[in-house]
């Protein structure tokens, strides 16, 4: 397992952004590639069918169909991209890898990692073979063909110990070369002189070489590796050279004794934070290399100490997560383009993580026991974090919740947090066996991929190196040759042995006039290329005079308008609050102008329902007018009638009885007993109507009649009408309903009433009016 680390900084890793991230940064999901393996046997059962440059589909084979007792549906799953089993390294190079180079060479971090089950190709993507190259080898042959020019010398570029870098003045490199060499007779790093492992010899063909046409040639390089393995949780340094210590014992992973001078384990490392929040690994071994020959060698050397193992389904099963990485130091060279400029903020790094993780296995499959069975449960349970930590990040962007990513509960998810968290691309090929063996495995593996496909990274954003002009490493390339092309020639021997020699002394006349010449051509070209310089110079220098007048003057006129925007902003900002408070009072006008509303309809309700009851009433006073004109048209009548009868005396007045009418005879008298007077009256003040009387009320069965003289020397009889109800004791009741009132012209009389009445006070009211009224009248007459 590899990775490749890159990051851009000025002297240390670039500082990632801080947690309140902008709502304009753009952000490109994670790209899951798929990679199928060819099945190892021809006859061999395959449950995954490629459909198309995009899509692949796995059908469940039939021995899992007959033991579930069900039919299970054919599933489809799709990726940025599919290779089928006939794709080349190169192919699956130029899709996924050669991108990640190129930013890597633009100062943009990258990490590339294999994920699937074990048995599925991971490695030999990663690694590859003799002639077939894999990822790493490819990526390491395109970095050093595109800078290999403009490569720094050894130690000119240092590491600092706290995942930044450092640039040195040639004599100190100078000093550390000659220090190096000084100890190589005890060498400690495979030199780049030495021949290559056959195991990793011609990988690469010259044919399939390629470089980047687009790297910065105004800068120079220095190439750092370093090679780290995940075991058991803990982190080792593949590289790093272990003593051997003859009197404490070492153990081997497998619990073997290490004995003489057999491999002895790293101590483990620990993971730290720099200063810019970017995680590494303290005291990991980083080896300067020159070439790709010495990359190789250097990671054949870590290789070798990489922990595998002997399984029931591969014979070399990955038993840790490896991390191969590769940074890349670049600082600017100075103005004249011959020397490293001595800057250390002006040093950028950058880095390309290349992660071979190992594959998940169940133990009932591997059969695996003792060390084998706890590696196992390790592997599995650091690749399941890792899916919690996509799910999780897949839950944060897609519903906007803010749960913490558990990175620290894995030493894979912790070193590699800064890049899913936006510090560069990430990149993920999965690696799938067709056969039927490995189906339930494979549908996890696929449902991880299409889960991770929906995490979206930041996408890093280009920075600028310096602000140096370009093409400063050309134009002194070319003043070297053209002082090298235009030298003098050199002088003639001079020497003078014979007095008369003509020839030497010709010769070197000739040498020198030739000489002279090219000096002034030389300095004819140099006067004429520096008036032409200086006129130019005067020239740019009016421009920038021109264009610093009018820079001025914008400035001015950009001062001026941002008084006015200030101006207007803070305009803006009363008129918002003036605003508000207006808005504020809307609201209170409109919640009274609601209650008002409220209460105009609920008068206007209640007056409605009065004016209905009036309207009633009315209606009900016109009816009741209407028959009492009736009634008093026919008791107008009637009195008419009985008007037109013979007179009577006015001392004879009709009085009433149980039997009808009588005539009772009063004669005037100064000295008339008051008895005598109210006796033919009290007794037949209340009495029940006669036949007649109620055919006269017509439906009333109740009526009573009272009389009295009116003040306009009328009678007036009023007739008051009732129902008589029973009650529930079994007497009778009296209900009064209506009044008639009848007038009738009255003969000259002593102003007294002959009533009835329905109650015993209005009888003795009347009677006292009747006293009252007599006594008046014969004190008249008397």
């Amino acid at each position: 397992m590899l990775i490749l680390y890159f990051t851009y900084s000025k002297g240390k890793t670039p500082r990632r952004p801080g947690p309140k991230k902008a709502s304009n940064i753009e952000k490109d999901p994670v790209g899951v590639y798929c990679r199928i393996r060819p099945l190892g046997a021809e006859d061999e059962e395959c449950c995954i069918e490629m459909i198309s440059s995009s899509t692949i589909q796995l059908h469940a084979p039939d021995g899992l169909k007959a033991n579930r007792n069900g039919e299970y549906k054919e599933t489809q799953y799709s990726f940025k991209k599919v290779f089928g089993i006939k794709t080349t390294q190169m192919e699956l190079f130029e899709d996924v890898a050669k991108p990640l180079v190129e930013d890597l060479i633009h100062c943009k971090n990258g990490l590339l990692f294999t994920y699937g089950v074990t048995g599925s190709g991971k490695t030999f993507t990663m690694t590859g073979s003799p002639g077939e190259g894999g990822l790493l080898p490819r990526c390491l042959d395109m970095l050093f063909n595109s800078i290999g020019p403009f490569q720094a010398k050894r130690f000119v570029f240092k590491p600092d110990d706290k995942n930044g870098m450092e640039i040195q003045n040639q004599v100190d490199a100078l000093l550390e070369r000659q220090k190096r060499d000084s100890q190589q007779a005890v060498p400690k790093t495979p030199s780049s002189r030495q021949k290559a492992d056959p195991e990793f010899a011609d990988m690469i063909t010259s044919e399939e070489a390629c470089k980047s046409e687009n790297v910065d040639e105004d800068c120079c390089y220095g190439i750092f590796v370093s090679y780290i393995e995940i075991y058991n949780n803990y982190i080792y340094d593949l590289l790093e050279d272990a003593p051997f210590d003859p009197i404490r014992p070492k153990w081997l992973a497998g619990g073997t004794p290490v004995r003489n001078n057999e491999f002895v384990p790293p101590q483990s490392k620990i993971l730290r934070e720099d200063q810019n929040h970017n995680m590494y690994v303290a005291g990991c071994t980083e080896v300067e290399v020159k070439s790709t020959e010495e990359a190789f060698e250097v990671f054949w050397k870590g290789q070798k100490k990489r922990r595998i193992a002997n399984t029931q389904l591969n014979r070399e099963s990955s038993r840790s997560h490896s991390v191969f990485t590769v940074k890349l130091a670049q600082a600017p060279l100075d103005a004249d383009g011959d020397h490293i400029l001595q800057d250390k903020n002006q040093v950028n790094v950058s880095q390309l993580c290349l992660v071979d993780l190992a594959g998940s296995e169940r133990t009932s499959r591997t059969r695996a026991e003792g060390s084998r069975l706890r590696e196992a449960g390790n592997i599995n349970q650091s690749l399941m974090t890792l899916r919690t930590c996509m799910e999780v990040l897949r839950e944060n962007q897609m519903c906007g919740t803010n749960k913490m990513v558990p990175y620290r509960d894995s030493k894979v998810t912790h070193l590699f947090k800064n890049y899913f968290d936006g510090e560069g691309k990430v990149r993920m090929i999965v690696c799938v066996n067709p056969k039927a063996d490995d189906y339930e495995e494979t549908m996890l593996v696929m449902r991880f991929a299409e889960m991770t496909q929906e995490v979206e990274v930041a996408r890093p954003v280009d920075r600028p190196i310096c602000g140096l002009a370009a093409g400063r490493r050309h134009r002194n390339q070319a003043f070297r040759d053209e002082l090298s092309h235009q030298s003098l020639p050199a002088l003639p021997p001079c020497e003078l042995v014979d007095p008369a020699d003509d020839q030497t002394l010709p010769r070197l006349i000739e040498v020198l006039e030739r000489r002279h010449r090219i000096r002034q051509m030389i300095t004819e070209q140099f006067n004429k290329t520096a008036s032409t310089l200086k006129s130019m110079l005067q020239q740019f220098d009016t421009q920038l005079n021109a264009k610093e007048t009018f820079l001025h003057d914008q400035q001015s006129k950009l001062s001026e308008k941002d008084k006015v925007i200030m101006n207007q902003r803070t305009e803006i900002e009363r008129l918002e609050k003036k605003s508000k408070t207006l808005e504020y009072k809307v609201d209170i006008l409109q919640k009274t102008t609601d209650m008002y509303e409220q209460d105009k309809r609920s008068l206007q309700q209640e007056l409605e329902t009065r004016e209905q009851r009036l309207q009633r009433e009315l209606s009900e006073r016109r009816r009741m007018e209407q028959r009492m004109q009736g009634v008093v048209t026919d008791a107008r009548l009637k009195w008419e009638k009985e008007c037109t009868a013979p007179p009577v005396h006015p001392m004879h007045r009709r009085s009433h009885s149980a039997g009808g009418e009588k005539w009772v005879d009063h004669k005037p008298a100064s000295n008339l007993d008051l008895d005598t007077v109210m006796q033919p009256i009290i007794p037949n003040a209340i009495k029940v109507s006669t036949p007649n009387e109620k055919a006269l009320s017509k439906c009333h069965k109740y009526v009573l009649r009272h009389q009295e003289l009116a003040s306009d020397g009328e009678i007036e009889t009023k007739l008051i009408k009732g129902n008589v109800f029973k009650t529930r004791g079994g007497g009778q009741a009296v209900q009064f309903t209506d009044i008639e009132t009848l007038k009738q012209e009255c003969p000259t009389a002593p102003r007294y009433s002959i009533f009835s009445s329905t109650t015993r006070c209005d009888s003795f009211m009347y009677m006292y009016r009747a006293i009252s009224h007599y006594l008046s009248y014969n004190k008249v007459r008397s």
